[in-house]
């Protein structure tokens, strides 16, 4: 098929690697990301403002558990220089897309002092920025660019959640594709953001099947008694 031979010489071209198999998780994101505009037509009530919020909940909960996930996961103290850095600053932005997600605590405390979420806010990021001065960790993210294989339809759907909550939120010519219905526009923009959260685990997951260290089996001594060493022999 056409579309197969321009993705097969996108990925011969280009330094990174992709995966272009399709698989239970790609089948699953794609009928998420195609039954999402249809979610209107149940007419679920907005419970002034609820539901949105119950829907951010569990991204922000979703984005706690990728940060914990791959820190167990992965665990990155246990890799050689690189991959450890690579791997805590990887965790270090699902914890700063957490704290974004949930405004750095503001929308829990809102009577907290906006210092306190500045606070917090210089604390999620300061990781993620001044990691970047390790050279391990510049190496790394270079040999993951020439390396890696990511898996492309995992990528292409997340760009289109990205795409679609951003025309969502900003009203652009393509917006009517992803939304029938004004009044649910907050709604849909929280729901397209679904794909690319759920893309961007799906991604990390695969990038760590493969840094991930063989586990070897330890090796089984048996215990003979007296009698049974005398027969062996």
């Amino acid at each position: 098929m056409p579309v197969f031979e321009i993705f097969d010489f996108v990925s011969r071209s280009l330094p990174l690697s992709f995966d272009t198999r399709l698989s239970n998780q790609v089948f699953i994101l794609f009928l998420l990301c195609l039954g999402l505009p249809f979610l209107v037509d149940l007419h679920l009530p907005l419970l002034d403002g609820q539901l949105v919020r119950g829907v951010e909940n569990v991204q922000a909960f979703l984005l706690l558990f990728c940060a914990i996930f791959s820190y167990f996961y992965i665990r990155p103290f246990d890799l050689a220089d690189g991959q450890k850095q690579f791997w805590l600053w990887a965790i270090c932005w699902w914890l700063l897309l957490f704290g974004r997600s949930i405004s750095w605590g503001r929308d829990y405390f809102p009577e907290v002092p906006k210092v306190y979420f500045r606070a917090i806010s210089i604390v999620l990021i300061a990781p993620v920025v001044f990691m970047l001065f390790s050279r391990h960790l510049r190496a790394e993210i270079v040999r993951k660019f020439k390396s890696v294989s990511l898996p492309l339809w995992v990528l292409i759907l997340s760009v289109v959640g990205l795409i679609a909550a951003d025309s969502i939120e900003h009203g652009r010519a393509i917006s009517f594709i992803f939304l029938h219905d004004v009044a649910y526009k907050d709604f849909m923009e929280e729901m397209y953001e679904f794909p690319l959260i759920l893309g961007l685990f799906m991604m990390t997951l695969h990038i760590m099947k493969q840094d991930k260290p063989p586990v070897v089996a330890e090796p089984v001594y048996l215990e003979l008694d007296d009698h049974e060493a005398v027969a062996k022999n």
